[in-house]
């Protein structure tokens, strides 16, 4: 038997006005998933996450918690905490303070707060001199621990974060990443995490939900949103991608039959599992990933292949990265991995080649 999610969105729109932000969200959450809703500036992403918690409510449909309909439900009385991308800690108030105030609020006893209080701070690796010290004198990270902290004290069936790594230092945002991680394996709680960072999404959730202008497009495993995407827009979203149009000829339940005038492939076909659902025949275009493709050496076959010139050359560290312009003069971009010596150089005429296996034929649309 399947359990019941723990957090069931059915069909939710909210409109400012004349202004509608989410248009028919319907999305299912299980219990201790780590999941990350991301997409464009405005797309609803915030605005979900805040009727989650109670800040917003809903034009017209449901939101279930536990199976129970939240309408009219204050954010207080909600089984959910959220951390801010300001994280609103009191100035006046202590570490200890700070992170006992949800408790207080509740009229739990001082006796029983202090210990709750240290299991936090034990939790967060946080040291325990810092109880008496105000935010002020603690560093960005440490404050971000403390935030935590406070939402985690109450025990939350849902832990909702609204962008709570943004305004870190790049270095200390992977620490903290690292820490989300640790701290989602280890409590068991559900989290739904807003991020404008991508690889951010793809490092800790265990299913991203992209949206885009009030609606949710694609709702998958981080392997399945960024090799399989549904459209253009998630393909383009998601990381840096390639798409180059082709023509489907055929598509059965075993293949699918492609040509492409640029393009060198002996057999032109790929396997149903390499296809998107809503392909058909007509104009469609091939996904490579940059990381996926490579120099073709001299008399070396590969499965795709076709002729470029090299225009531009970033070297990013552990990798490289190309731009590349094709002799029908579309933009390539391709990624490997760094070395002392540059594979190629700028203005180099190559061949690109990549496995038939890495690809993916999707219908044509708004990028």
């Amino acid at each position: 038997m399947t359990e019941a999610p723990i957090l069931d969105i059915s069909n939710v729109h909210k409109s400012y006005g004349a202004s509608p932000v989410l248009k028919g969200v319907s999305l299912e959450v299980r219990r201790g998933e780590f999941i990350a809703l991301v997409g464009p500036s405005g797309c609803g992403k915030t605005t979900l996450l805040k009727q989650i918690a109670g800040f917003e409510d809903v034009t017209s449909g449901t939101i279930r918690i536990e199976g129970q309909d939240m309408a009219g439900v204050p954010a207080a009385l909600r089984p959910t905490s959220m951390v801010f991308q300001k994280l609103a800690l009191f100035p006046h108030m202590t570490v200890a303070g700070n992170i006992g105030f949800p408790l207080k609020l509740r009229k739990v006893p001082p006796a029983e707060i202090a210990p709750r209080v240290d299991d936090m701070i034990r939790l967060m690796e946080l040291k325990p001199e810092y109880l008496t010290r105000f935010p002020k004198a603690l560093s960005g990270g440490e404050q971000q621990r403390v935030a935590l902290a406070r939402s985690m004290i109450s025990s939350p069936k849902l832990l909702l974060l609204d962008e709570p790594l943004s305004a870190l230092d790049v270095k200390l945002k992977k620490v903290l990443q690292a820490e989300l991680k640790r701290l989602h394996r280890s409590v068991g709680v559900t989290f739904v995490h807003v991020t404008h960072d991508l690889e951010e999404a793809m490092m800790l959730a265990d299913r991203i939900c992209v949206m885009r202008a009030g609606r949710i497009l694609q709702l998958g495993e981080p392997a399945d949103i960024y090799y399989r995407p549904t459209d253009p827009f998630v393909a383009g979203f998601i990381g840096e991608t390639n798409l180059l149009p082709v023509t489907v000829k055929s598509v059965t339940a075993k293949q699918t039959v492609y040509q492409s005038d640029e393009i060198a492939d002996a057999k032109g076909n790929v396997p149903a599992a390499m296809v998107a659902q809503d392909l058909a025949a007509g104009p469609a275009l091939m996904m490579v990933r940059p990381e996926l493709i490579r120099r073709v050496a001299d008399g070396e076959k590969m499965d795709c292949s076709l002729s470029a010139t090299v225009t531009e050359v970033f070297t990013k560290g552990g990798t490289v990265q190309y731009r590349a312009r094709t002799d029908k003069g579309r933009e390539l971009a391709v990624e490997i991995q760094g070395t002392s010596a540059l594979p190629m150089q700028l203005g180099e005429k190559v061949r690109l080649g990549w496995q038939k296996k890495d690809i993916w034929l999707l219908r044509p649309g708004e990028a």
